[in-house]
């Protein structure tokens, strides 16, 4: 740490100042000439944000010379893509007065570009889908899968209320990265399906999806992509005055309520950032009835300072994640439940300087300790297992501008060390140790977009003590280099459509779990077995679409296939444990695999005040088994288990002068593709409906938003869910959410 700072510190004096440019001016309405208040723009390649005033004014300072996309997203309106060219000329500021669109088409607030993605400060710049204004307000979920279940090809892996991890194509756990801010979350819910994310949503200002090239920046195992949750705990620049915003939410099948403040101030050349929240709820309802032990309590707070100056900006922040839950009762184990309770402390630093008068335009270096630990209590004042995680990361990159046939790219280094002991079970203290190093890059010829990237991962998972004659077999250090890439191709065919392409070569070592795993884990229902003999996973994504983005229509057709030639995952033997009968055996294995699906959406505007919107996502996947028979050694494909079944979504809504309601109807097929062990799963029809209404008040911006999901009080079965043979899906639920924007 010492060393992070005293580098932060030294770059400044070796730049030379004044060279740092502004971007100002005003957002206002295209038919009607009036100020857009609270509009949120976005500097793309960089990380520089801004909120409009009432009146629309904005300002961004601390810009290197460049040619940047500038973004500007407004609940009803068309998003804006602006490109700008600052600090080429003689004079170091631009004026820009914006004039935006209004749209009822929800999906224009979600950037769906896909045509240069890049990766830079703490966002995933271009990101394939941003998640935001009223969309945001209207999926928040009391957690981020539960917030991002409506989207294509999301589903969430369940164990209760509060333990939820987002799914994408038919891929969790270790193949999809999960950041705040840029950064990793130093917890453990990857490992098991009763670790909650540690990661609120009810106050993130926007969630990106990236994939292809992109996710490289952050590793190469992300194969089912990057959810970077974005609160901007560390300001990169400074306001012109104080801003942020309040929410209050309640609902009624937890009787939950939840509460967030985020604010930013400016105090000379400091920018003092709090964003502070606290959620609670009560046992869930289900339409048979309560589902026992599935409370919770969490908060998640934190508070950010940022010198921000001509050259750039250094800035820290401290947060922590508290939180109890409970994990509802097994009749065939824990006939109680078990109890949770996490703690998780967070120390940031993150610094950029610019770089002018050079090649590379940015460095940018950010350095994070997460101290998490996470308790689960089998009664009252015993605790059947404890889990310990120090992670500690710093990473490096750069932004460089156009030199040969690229337009501009980044390269980085990153390093991460973990810190793992648990206790109550067999596994040993552990310590991984990662490096990595990578390159992305784009260039643009004519309609054809391209970008390539290139990464080079060493994984050392080291067991504190070696033991050659363990249960489980030699539980030795294990090292696993790697090299991985991706590229991504887009054509723009004009009137609107583009189709593209992507590709990526993943690669993920055995986590320490799947190597030296060996003891009960209740919360989960398993007794868990690792194997230290596994080899890495390798995997080939590929996706090709199909894309049309018009005034008053959106259309995507996607397809996609991910081969494994060694897909890791905990097997279900079907046997009982010998020391643990209630719990059968898992055991960590790997296999020949595939995932492969489309996915279909499409939103239209077809009058003045309606849009129709839906979609269709499949998924199937297979693993390759062998057995013998008469001498002879066969192989036949298999179904994989936790694959979702087949979805179908679609909504109508009514939007006039900052009103709209509507209605949705979630539709899943029976799930009967099933893996060892798992039970079919029967199909449903749920409606939802909604409504939400945005107001101007003085300098303050209102908004309301009414939700009531599974309205007519079906029963339910998610299939990814851990405890659906136990209990179904939530009852009839109706939420409140109220945010005001100052």
């Amino acid at each position: 740490m010492k060393l992070f700072i005293y580098m932060m510190l030294l770059f400044p004096g070796l730049i030379s100042s004044g060279e740092s440019n502004t971007i100002f001016g005003t957002i206002t309405d295209s038919e009607t000439g009036e100020a857009v208040g609270f509009a949120y723009i976005h500097l793309e390649e960089i990380h520089r944000t801004s909120v409009a005033d009432i009146d629309g004014k904005f300002e961004i300072s601390n810009i290197p010379n460049g040619v940047y996309n500038l973004t500007v997203h407004r609940l009803g309106y068309r998003t804006r893509s602006i490109e700008v060219d600052i600090g080429l000329s003689d004079s170091d500021e631009l004026e820009l007065n914006i004039e935006l669109t209004p749209s009822l088409l929800s999906s224009q607030a979600i950037e769906v570009t896909g045509d240069r993605e890049n990766t830079s400060g703490s966002n995933l710049e271009h990101a394939s889908r941003k998640v935001l204004g009223s969309d945001l307000r209207r999926d928040l979920g009391s957690t981020l899968s539960q917030t991002l279940s409506n989207l294509p090809g999301f589903d969430q892996r369940t164990n209760g209320s509060a333990p939820g991890r987002p799914v994408i194509r038919g891929l969790g756990d270790e193949r999809v990265v999960i950041l705040q801010d840029g950064i990793t979350s130093g917890d453990v819910s990857a490992q098991s399906s009763d670790h909650a994310v540690t990661i609120d949503p009810v106050s993130a200002q926007e969630i990106e999806i990236a994939r292809g090239p992109a996710a490289l920046a952050y590793g190469a195992n992300a194969i089912g992509g990057v959810i970077n949750v974005v609160r901007n705990q560390v300001a990169t620049s400074l306001p012109s005055k104080p801003n942020g915003s309040l929410t209050l939410s309640g609902e009624t099948v937890n009787t939950g309520a939840s509460g967030a403040l985020t604010a930013t101030f400016p105090v000379r050349d400091l920018a003092i950032t709090f964003d502070l929240n606290g959620r609670l709820a009560g046992d869930t309802e289900t339409p048979p009835g309560t589902l026992n032990n599935s409370s919770f309590k969490t908060t998640n707070d934190a508070v950010g300072v940022s010198w921000v100056r001509d050259w750039g900006y250094i800035g820290g922040s401290f947060g922590t994640y508290l939180s109890s839950y409970g994990i509802p009762p097994d009749p065939n184990g824990h006939d109680e439940g078990v109890d949770i309770e996490v703690r998780k402390f967070q120390y940031v630093l993150k610094s950029e300087v610019i770089l002018n008068k050079s090649l590379f335009k940015t460095l940018e270096a950010d350095f994070s300790i997460k101290n998490y630990n996470h308790k689960e209590f089998e009664s009252a004042n015993v605790v059947g297992t404890e889990f310990g995680l120090v992670t500690t990361n710093f990473d490096v990159s750069s932004a460089h501008g156009a030199f040969s046939i690229f337009n501009k790219g980044n390269v980085g280094i990153s390093a991460e060390m973990e810190d793992y002991a648990v206790s109550g079970a067999g596994t040993p203290p552990s310590n991984s140790y990662k490096i990595g190093a990578f390159v992305i890059e784009e260039s643009d010829f004519n309609k054809l977009h391209l970008e390539a990237g290139l990464r080079f991962d060493l994984v050392t998972n080291k067991p504190k003590q070696e033991d050659p004659n363990s249960a489980i077999g030699d539980i030795r250090t294990r090292s696993f280099p790697a090299l991985s890439g991706s590229a991504s191709a887009i054509y723009g065919l004009g009137n609107g459509f583009s189709v593209g392409a992507t590709a990526l070569y993943s690669f993920r070592a055995p986590s320490l779990e799947e190597l030296y795993s060996e003891g009960p884990h209740l919360a989960s229902y398993s007794y868990e077995i690792g194997n230290p003999d596994l080899d890495p996973e390798r995997g080939l994504a590929k996706e090709i679409f199909l894309r049309y983005k018009g005034r008053k229509s959106l259309f995507e057709i996607t397809g996609y296939h991910n081969g494994f030639s060694n897909y890791l995952y905990a097997q279900n033997t079907g046997q009982a444990n010998n020391r643990f009968p209630d719990l059968n055996n898992y055991q960590f294995v790997g296999t020949t695999a595939e995932l492969y699906g489309f996915e279909i959406y499409g939103e239209t505007q077809f009058s003045d005040h309606f849009v129709l919107d839906g979609s269709v996502t499949y998924t199937i996947g297979d693993r390759d088994s062998s057995y013998t028979q008469n001498g002879n050694e066969f192989s036949i494909k298999r179904p994989l288990p936790q694959i979702p079944p087949l979805k179908f979504k679609t909504g109508l809504k009514y939007v006039k002068d900052g009103f709209e309601v509507g209605t949705k109807v979630r539709i899943a097929a029976e799930q009967d593709r099933l893996g060892e062990f798992e039970t079919s799963t029967d199909g449903y029809v749920l409606v939802d409906a909604f409504a939400q209404y945005r107001m101007s008040r003085g300098n303050l911006l209102h908004t309301f938003s009414l939700n009531v999901n599974n309205m007519l009080n079906e029963t339910w079965y998610n299939h990814l869910s851990r405890i659906k043979d136990i209990r179904p899906e939530p009852a009839r639920n109706i939420s409140l959410l109220y945010r005001v924007f100052f």
